[in-house]
């Protein structure tokens, strides 16, 4: 729910909460972004001819300064590639008071109103806003402070310390925090805040930065100004995601699979200055499990709120964002939303979407089961925030990038390390090509080519589909469940088609379709939409409805894997694999996660989430069960 905001007489905003205003009077929210914080961290001329600059901000609150920020890096031609901007906010406020307080500066209202459009769903945890092409990108650590940041593994070039006042919100202002605030910083980061409280002097002081009070801008007489320079040596603890060594400089690299999570990965690292070479097996794109006629990408609610939970929210934000800026909605994808139905033995395994923390989910209204055929007391949920993809269509979209070559019926056999750089091999021991970074992003044969990597397995579906009959009663949007259907979906040389499915058959890898598995598709269709499965069987004939199969990766837990395999003894080579049956919803994350994870930026999910998929589980889990196993043995003897 959002922050409440008042707005006074005066037209300045003010917060309930911590009894305090935004901002002083009407214009001083702009003179003090841009006179404290841009001046005061030396912007825009600290971020010219960069690659790449973060700016760290502690309280978001009405989003004045990342615009300042956004429409100061818009305007410089001298601007850095990327800009990162970090915010941390315990409350955050409606996005309508946002674009209210923007009005008052007009060269400002179209970025809010940009940001209008993804600024939702904001539940504790990370979520990534992408502006510009992904040049500008806005990490909003929704939670406390001190815990988020802790949640981060970056180094920020400027910080903005802002909050309400030091004597109402005191958290923000602690020297726990601003401990926090130190561990993202390097030696030299500049930071600027517009109060000059001793508390707060003293506790920057103690956290390594030098401290100055510099003229401030009215009505408030000083502001201070400081850089983070310790007079000890920086040991900052490793975390288990953060990179040994400086990020590397954008160069040649190989991405193997050319399926979503390879097209994903390889867009990634061409938007961050990589040549990227795609290699890939079959002769074109997305010719394994992402050949699916249609999916659907959704949020998969859960009674704790698991990690598949979380991580399928993130995902939902990041495909949205992929889809929305490369494929023509109403033909190639649609955000139409998903209507999820509970069947009788799934009832119970998530709690109500309030209770879940499910951002734009709830329960499925009156008209929304009619629409469906379905009972007015059925218990359903509706997704907003969902829809469906034609797989193939967004990985043509992702590869068509000029830092992006193609190379189809390539097969490699297997990796091998030779100076610094990675040799991709045929079976005959031929070089296809050398680079110094190689990704790995081919699904169930990725274990093939890196070797031994436990806890990985195949899971083959089957959908049915036909193009859709006169009259045929297709809901709006895709329904899930106990299977899924889609329907109207455009098809270019027939109309519309509906898709059915899909199977779940572990260890098989046969892509051969079966008779046995269509009537397993349409006998779910029967439970899942009665009345639709009824036309369909009474008036498309048999021989009319086919069939397609795919292969998917899964790991153990239903996780992706993304990360090094083993920075320490295989530096440069890296996995983006097992999306299982959510690849339209994990991997344009999964490939942000990579892209963050390597070049050293914010990352797009807090730290726990973003160690969960990282391969070193597969390895942990591994000797794990090696130890048991061990014991069982000595209990035997």
């Amino acid at each position: 729910m959002a922050e409440p905001v008042q707005w006074l007489d005066d037209g300045t905003p003010y917060n309930p909460r911590f009894r305090d205003r935004y901002r002083s009077e009407l214009a001083a929210g702009l003179a003090q972004a841009e006179g404290v914080f841009m001046r005061g961290c030396g912007l825009p001329d600290a971020w010219r001819g960069q690659r790449s600059f973060t700016i760290l901000e502690t309280g978001f609150g009405l989003g004045l300064n990342f615009l300042v920020a956004w429409a100061a890096w818009r305007a410089d031609p001298a601007r850095p590639e990327r800009l990162h901007f970090v915010s941390v906010e315990a409350f955050p406020a409606g996005i309508d008071d946002m674009v209210r307080s923007a009005q008052a500066h007009p060269h400002l209202l179209p970025l809010a109103e940009e940001l209008r459009g993804q600024y939702w769903g904001l539940t504790p945890g990370v979520h990534r806003l992408s502006f510009d092409e992904g040049r500008v990108l806005l990490t909003l650590c929704v939670g406390d402070a001190r815990a988020m940041l802790l949640e981060q593994s970056f180094e920020a070039d400027a910080v903005f310390l802002d909050g309400f006042s030091p004597s109402t919100n005191t958290d923000i202002w602690s020297v726990h925090t601003l401990k926090a605030v130190a561990r993202c910083c390097r030696r030299g980061t500049r930071v600027a805040t517009w109060t000059i409280a001793r508390a707060v002097r003293d506790g920057l002081a103690q956290c390594g930065f030098s401290v100055r009070k510099v003229p401030g801008v009215p009505p408030k007489r000083d502001r201070l100004e400081a850089v983070y320079e310790p007079a000890w040596p920086v040991r900052r603890r490793p975390g288990p995601l953060d990179m040994d060594g400086p990020a590397p400089a954008p160069a040649c690299c190989i991405v193997i699979g050319g399926g979503m999570a390879g097209a994903c990965v390889a867009r990634s690292l061409a938007d961050r200055g990589w040549q990227v070479e795609v290699l890939d097996a079959a002769a074109l794109p997305a010719a394994g499990a992402s050949g699916l006629p249609v999916g659907l990408f959704a949020p998969h609610p859960s009674v704790d709120d698991s990690v598949l939970s979380r991580l399928s929210r993130a995902g939902v934000r990041a495909t949205l964002l992929r889809a929305g800026s490369l494929l023509r909605a109403g033909i190639d994808w649609q955000a139409s939303g998903v209507l999820e139905r509970r069947l009788d033995d799934d009832r119970g395994s998530v709690r109500e979407p309030e209770q879940a923390g499910l951002a734009f989910s709830r329960r499925a209204t009156a008209q929304q089961l009619q629409e469906a055929a379905l009972p007015a007391e059925e218990e359903a949920y509706w997704h907003e925030t969902a829809g469906w993809i034609k797989p193939g269509r967004l990985v043509s979209a992702l590869l068509a990038h000029p830092a992006i070559r193609w190379q189809g019926s390539t097969h490699v056999a297997r990796l091998e390390r030779v100076g610094s750089n990675w040799q991709a091999l045929a079976a005959d021991g031929q070089e296809i090509s050398t680079a110094p970074l190689v990704v790995v992003a081919a699904g169930i044969d990725t274990e093939a080519i890196v070797g031994t990597l436990p806890g990985l397995t195949p899971i083959r579906g089957q959908v049915s589909w036909a193009p859709c009959a006169p009259g045929l009663p297709c809901p709006p949007w895709p329904v899930n469940g106990r299977g899924h259907f889609i329907g109207n979906v455009p098809q270019d040389e027939e109309g519309t088609i509906w898709l059915a499915g899909s199977t779940f058959d572990r260890d098989h890898r046969d892509v051969v379709t079966s008779d046995a598995d269509q009537q397993h598709n349409l006998a779910r269709l029967h439970e899942l939409l009665p009345t639709t499965a009824k036309v369909i069987a009474r008036d498309t004939p048999a021989a009319d409805i086919r069939a397609w199969a795919g292969v998917r990766c899964a790991s153990h837990d239903r996780l992706p894997v993304v990360g090094p395999i083993d920075a320490a003894s295989r530096p440069g080579l890296w996995l983006c694999t097992a999306m299982g049956s959510r690849g339209l919803t994990f991997a344009p994350l999964a490939a942000d996660l990579l892209a963050a994870r390597l070049h050293h930026e914010p990352l797009p999910l807090t730290a726990r989430l973003a160690a969960a998929l990282d391969p070193a589980r597969l390895f942990a889990r591994q000797q794990r069960l090696e130890r048991q196993d061990v014991g069982h043995a000595g209990d035997a003897d």
